[in-house]
C-alpha cells in the first residue's frame, strides 16, 4: 500500500490520481498509524515551510515518518515533502525541519537573469532537469527532460552526493535527491505529464 499523507497543505487528489493513472493503488491518509503499516510513503506539500512542520507535528507525524524512513521504506517526497527533510529553513524566519538530510532551504536571489531576461520568483512552470545519479525511480526518464515547477525556496544539501538532478533557473540548484530509500523531488511528477507518470509508477512498483 501507498500512504499519501494528508496533513492539511498540497494538492492531494492529484497525486492519488497520478498513482490511480498508472495503475497503483495510493490511499490518502490523515492517520498516522496508517503511515506506519503503509509499504511505501509520499509526502507532497505545496505552502509555507513553517506551516507545514507545524501541521505535521499536530498530526502526530513526524515520529511515524522518521521511523519508516529509518526502517528503510520506500519514501518519495514532493516539492515542499523534499524541503522538509532538511535541516532548516529560511522561509519567514529560521525553522528546523525534519533533519533527514543536512542542508537548509534557501530562496532564490533577487535579480536574476537567464539569457538576457529577467527570472520572476517564484521559479514556475517547464524546465530540465540534469541527471548527475539516477535513482530507480527515474528508469526511462531521459536527461534533459523537462518537468514542471513552482517554488520561491530550493534545497541546498551539505552533502553534494545526494544530489540527483541539478536544473537552471538563474543559478544552478538541486532539483531532486535520492539517498537509500529516499527520492525527492523539487518539480511535481503528478503534473508533468508522461515523464512524471513514469517516475510514480517506477515508485509505485518499488519492492
Amino acid at each position: 500500500m501507498i500512504a499519501i499523507i494528508d496533513y492539511g497543505m498540497g494538492n492531494l487528489r492529484s497525486v492519488q490520481k497520478g498513482f490511480e493513472r498508472v495503475g497503483c493503488d495510493a490511499t490518502v491518509t490523515a492517520d498516522p498509524k496508517v503511515v506506519l503499516e503503509a509499504d511505501k510513503i509520499v509526502l507532497p506539500g505545496v505552502g509555507a515551510f513553517p506551516d507545514c512542520m507545524r501541521n505535521l507535528e499536530q498530526g502526530g507525524f513526524i515520529e511515524p515518518l522518521l521511523r519508516v524512513i529509518r526502517e528503510g521504506r520506500p519514501f518519495l517526497g514532493i516539492c515542499l515533502g523534499l524541503q522538509l527533510l532538511f535541516t532548516e529553513s529560511e522561509e519567514f524566519g529560521i525553522h528546523q525541519g525534519l533533519g533527514v538530510i543536512p542542508g537548509r532551504v534557501v530562496r532564490f536571489p533577487e535579480g536574476m537573469a537567464e539569457h538576457g531576461e529577467n527570472l520572476k520568483v517564484p521559479h514556475m512552470g517547464w524546465n530540465q532537469l540534469e541527471i548527475r545519479r539516477r535513482p530507480p525511480v527515474f528508469e526511462g526518464v531521459e536527461d534533459g527532460s523537462n518537468f514542471y515547477f513552482v517554488h520561491s525556496y530550493y534545497v541546498s544539501p551539505e552533502d553534494e552526493s545526494v544530489v540527483a538532478t541539478t536544473t537552471s533557473y538563474g543559478i544552478g540548484f538541486c532539483s531532486s535527491i535520492w539517498k537509500e530509500n529516499i527520492v525527492a523531488t523539487q518539480f511535481h511528477p503528478e503534473k508533468s505529464q508522461e515523464k512524471g507518470l513514469r517516475i510514480l509508477k517506477n515508485f509505485g512498483e518499488m519492492k
